[in-house]
C-alpha cells in the first residue's frame, strides 16, 4: 500500500498502525480516511493478523478533522466533509466487525474525530497526560466518526451529552474513571505499553480474542436469549478444536499452552 498519513507493518501477528501527520496533529482528512480504510480491508485479509496496535507520531494521537483544508475547501465543504465521511465510517464499520482486536495508544490529546475514534477502539490506553475532549459545537458542527453510537455505550448517554455540548475536557485519569480508557500509563510509556498490550493478546489462543470480541458486542445488542445462544454456538465450537482442548489440558497439567491455531 502507498500510504501518506499513515504506516502500516506486521510483525508477529499483530498489525501496526501508526498515525503519521504529526506536523498537522494527525488531523483527519481526505487522504487519511480513505486510508484507514484500506489498511481496514488489508487488515480483515490478511490470517495471520490476531490483534491491531494503533499509535501516532508526534505529540498528540489525533486533533480531529483538519480545520486547515476545511476552511480552503470553500462552497465545496459540505461535498467534501460527505466523501470524507464515507470512507471513515466504512473504516470503523470495518474495525468493529472484524474479529480481531483493536488495541489504541493515546498521547497528547484526542478531539473531535480523534475522539470519536478513540471511542471506537477496542481497548484503550492513555498517557497520563492525555486530554479528551469532543469540539465539535465549539466550531458550530456536530458529531461524527460514529461517536454517537460508541461513546454514549462506554460513558453513558448524560456524560455524552456532557461532552458534546459543553465541550468540557476531560483528564486521562478521568477518562478512567468514566470508562473511555482501560489504563493510563507514564507518557513516555504510550507506545511500549500499547503495542506490549496487543502482543500480549496475539500471543493467546489464535481466534480466541477475536471471537470473544465478537460475542460481546453481538451479546450487547441482543436480547438475553439471543445473546445466550450466540455465546453457546462459539463456545461449543471452540470446546471442538485442537486449541481448545490443549488449552484446558495446559492449565490442568500447569505448562504454557502449543497453540496451534486449530
Amino acid at each position: 500500500m502507498d500510504l501518506t498519513t499513515m504506516q502500516y507493518k506486521v510483525e508477529r501477528n499483530v498489525a501496526h498502525i501508526t498515525f503519521s501527520r504529526p506536523d498537522a496533529a494527525n488531523a483527519v482528512n481526505p487522504a487519511f480516511c480513505k486510508e484507514l480504510k484500506n489498511v481496514m480491508s488489508e487488515i480483515e485479509a490478511d490470517d495471520s493478523v490476531q490483534v491491531v496496535s494503533v499509535t501516532a507520531e508526534g505529540k498528540v494521537f489525533c486533533a480531529g478533522g483538519d480545520l486547515k483544508e476545511f476552511n480552503a475547501a470553500g462552497e465545496d465543504l459540505p461535498d467534501v466533509v460527505e466523501a470524507m465521511l464515507e470512507d471513515l465510517h466504512d473504516a470503523i464499520y470495518m474495525m468493529n466487525a472484524i474479529p480481531k482486536p483493536f488495541v489504541a495508544g493515546i498521547q497528547g490529546a484526542a478531539g473531535g474525530a480523534g475522539m470519536s475514534l478513540v471511542s471506537a477502539f477496542d481497548l484503550v490506553v492513555s498517557g497520563e497526560s492525555a486530554k479528551f475532549t469532543m469540539a465539535y459545537t465549539k466550531v458550530g458542527l456536530t458529531p461524527d466518526g460514529t461517536s454517537s453510537y460508541f461513546l454514549a455505550r462506554h460513558i453513558g448517554l448524560r456524560r455524552m451529552l456532557d461532552l458534546t455540548l459543553t465541550n468540557r475536557v476531560l483528564s486521562a485519569a478521568e477518562a478512567e474513571v468514566w470508562g473511555l480508557v482501560n489504563r493510563v500509563v507514564p507518557d513516555e510509556e504510550i507506545t511500549e505499553a500499547t503495542i506490549a498490550l496487543a502482543q500480549q493478546l496475539a500471543d493467546g489462543a489464535p481466534n480466541a480474542a477475536g471471537t470473544a470480541k465478537t460475542v460481546i458486542y453481538r451479546g450487547y445488542e441482543s436480547s438475553l436469549n439471543e445473546a445466550g445462544d450466540f455465546e453457546a454456538i462459539n463456545i461449543v465450537s471452540a470446546a471442538g478444536t485442537n486449541d481448545g482442548k490443549e488449552g484446558i489440558a495446559a492449565f490442568i497439567e500447569r505448562r504454557n499452552p502449543n497453540w496451534s491455531g486449530n
